[in-house]
């Protein structure tokens, strides 16, 4: 449902084909927190047009296919303002990690970790990637709510990413000091 909302607005900032959407707004800002790919933005586009929450204007080419150019309706910046301002269902967490964390106990300490150092690099690299988003620093313009917003969900992803990389550091030394696999009694052991 967000990916609707998502791309309503964008276009109440401006129109844009369903291309220069997915690639020169989409992929440069929401996808960070709500990824889709090109069909699934087609097909959403597709529906706000047939609920008359976007128009589509057809602009004829030379040698080239027609450009479908969207834009946000009144109707549809009323969906938009509405959706903006209700309660959201908080996300259910599914982290395919923690799976293998809960039930690894048969695993080899070099197994368990090889796992968390791989996840680690890749929330690194994430929080390197937030930290250089170019964005004005908010001081620079007090009054911009756009950039203070921006900003908080800047702020989000990074709090997310060094949450997670302080958390992977946490499993790391946890799992180098425990028992090995070898090491331990069966662990079923408790359950009979």
């Amino acid at each position: 449902m967000s990916l609707r909302f998502a791309i309503l607005g964008i276009l109440n900032v401006m129109p844009m084909t369903g291309y220069d959407l997915k690639h020169q707004a989409f992929d440069a800002t929401v996808y960070r927190f709500w990824p889709a790919d090109q069909s699934q933005i087609y097909r959403t586009l597709n529906k706000l047009a047939e609920d008359g929450l976007v128009t589509v204007t057809v602009q004829a080419q030379v040698e080239r296919p027609d450009r479908k150019v969207y834009a946000i309706t009144p109707a549809g910046q009323a969906a938009l303002m509405e959706w903006l301002k209700s309660d959201q269902a908080v996300p259910t967490l599914r982290d395919p990690l923690l799976v293998q964390l809960f039930f690894g106990q048969e695993l080899p300490r070099d197994d368990l970790l090889r796992v968390v150092e791989q996840r680690l690099e890749v929330h690194q690299t994430k929080f390197a990637v937030f930290s250089q988003i170019p964005i004005p620093p908010v001081e620079s313009r007090p009054d911009d709510r756009w950039l203070a917003l921006q900003h908080l969900t800047l702020d989000f992803g990074l709090a997310l990413e060094q949450a997670y990389v302080s958390w992977l550091e946490h499993c790391r030394e946890v799992i180098t000091t425990m028992p090995d696999a070898d090491e331990v009694p069966d662990f079923r052991d408790r359950f009979t």
